[in-house]
């Protein structure tokens, strides 16, 4: 077990403990909302999940297949194991192409207004989280 707390002055991100391939534990304890994390996952201006991923919806044009399709995500992987690729996926794979999206520390080219700040807040990454665990059935 690994204590990751938030680094100084960077409040904005949540202390977290990496247990093997997961963070067990919801960000601050919060609960997160299936209905909020589908709004986020589809929102193209803040986490852009489609650009990369498909997701199991025909409404949704335009989705991307650079990522793994996440229909049947929540069949294949626990919550703490999306968590833990939801807010920093380098700590599984150092070359990995998705953002973290709940870590601030070591990025690069980062626009100077959002230095500092996560891609997603905790409420947000529970809320996907909970989108994600909802998402049973492999067929799209």
């Amino acid at each position: 077990m690994l204590l990751l707390p938030g680094a100084p002055g960077l409040a904005q991100v949540a202390p977290y403990s990496v247990t093997g391939d997961a963070i067990e534990a919801p960000l601050e304890d919060l609960a997160g909302d299936a209905a909020r994390g589908a709004a986020v996952t589809r929102n193209r201006e803040t986490a852009n999940c489609l650009i990369c991923h498909a997701i199991p919806d025909t409404r949704e044009p335009f989705m991307g297949d650079i990522g793994p399709p996440l229909a049947g995500v929540g069949s294949r992987l626990t919550e703490g194991q999306i968590r833990l690729r939801l807010v920093d996926p380098t700590r599984l794979n150092p070359d990995a192409v998705m953002p973290p999206y709940h870590r601030v520390a070591g990025l690069t080219r980062v626009d100077e207004r959002f230095r500092g700040q996560p891609v997603l807040t905790a409420q947000e990454i529970e809320d996907v989280v909970a989108f994600l665990a909802t998402l049973k059935d492999r067929k799209e």
